[in-house]
């Protein structure tokens, strides 16, 4: 039986066997079509077949592979493609798109290469990183209003619903649509599954520019200095009262706690409060001053230095 004896319902679900991408291009321009933002949860899930958040090594060469051939005219394999095509490819792609240079592709380079939904696109914030770990966390502790430790899926949808007031775009989505985009949020960043987002899958949906302490600096290779310190210290001294306390004090511990775990809850942050704090000579006045803040970096110096291997 020939392919074009198919019925076209079976001629599709050949095409997606052979190669997944090419459903989402125009049949006569081969152009990506622009995808809902469940269809861009399905490529998502697709090739991140592991499930850890990333796609990654063989994943990544079957999505490189399949992308390039499904712009074809004419049906070609992925197979067409030649290693040394795939290996110019993937360096050029991940220049491109590789945005943190850990050479793999998470979902929001993914976002970036993929035409989605204008309204749906708006909700990564490509253009609008946080400045800081204190906004992060005055943001967690309005959208958290249950006070649970978690956001929850009413919570994110009035968090998303804001971000596209802020956008002057929420006259464009229906109450349908912002279910849709919660729900597809919630697919993306909730790793481990439990139907709503922790601090650290909340943290990959709202990044912040940088977290200051994962400078070399702070690693022991060069000799901390008092400018370094009065610089951590403005950064986190928002309202620059003379101490960090309260969402300051939060964004500081979160900063600080992503260097040593990668997956957290509200509650590692709590614990992590008490056994950082308990170190430093900490008042019950919920505050640490520069003293203190020094006292924390240098240790964290030391730490990183007894981390390095020692060179023969």
């Amino acid at each position: 039986m020939s392919i074009d004896s198919l019925s076209p319902a079976k001629r599709v679900n050949l095409d997606r066997a052979s190669n997944f991408m090419r459903q989402f291009r125009d049949p006569d321009s081969r152009e990506l079509k622009k995808l809902s933002a469940n269809q861009f949860m399905e490529v998502w899930s697709h090739y991140d077949r592991d499930g850890n958040g990333y796609i990654e090594g063989t994943e990544l060469d079957g999505f490189l592979r399949e992308f390039v051939s499904s712009a074809n005219f004419t049906d070609v394999s992925p197979e067409s493609v030649s290693d040394s095509m795939m290996e110019e490819l993937k360096a050029c792609f991940m220049e491109a798109y590789d945005d943190n240079q850990d050479g793999k592709i998470d979902i929001r380079e993914l976002a970036q290469l993929l035409p989605m939904e204008e309204n749906f696109l708006l909700l990564f914030r490509f253009d609008n990183p946080l400045e800081s770990s204190v906004e992060f966390m005055k943001i967690w502790r309005e959208y958290d209003t249950d006070g649970s430790g978690y956001i929850e899926a009413d919570e994110l949808k009035n968090f998303l619903r804001d971000l596209l007031k802020e956008a002057k775009k929420i006259n464009d989505v229906s109450e349908d649509k912002l279910i849709e985009y919660t729900d597809t949020m919630l697919q993306v960043f909730d790793s481990n599954k439990d139907g709503r987002l922790q601090l650290s899958e909340m943290a990959k949906l709202l990044p912040v520019k940088e977290n200051f302490l994962c400078r070399q600096v702070f690693k022991g290779a060069t000799k901390l200095t008092k400018d370094d310190i009065e610089r951590v210290f403005s950064l986190y001294d928002r309202d620059n009262n003379g101490s960090i306390e309260n969402e300051e004090l939060r964004g500081f511990l979160k900063d600080l706690l992503e260097l040593v775990k990668k997956d957290y809850d509200a509650q590692d942050l709590l614990e992590f409060e008490e056994t950082i704090l308990q170190g430093v000579e900490y008042s019950s006045d919920g505050k640490i001053s520069r003293k203190q803040l020094t006292m924390i970096l240098l240790a964290l110096a030391k730490h990183h230095q007894e981390e390095e291997p020692s060179t023969p």
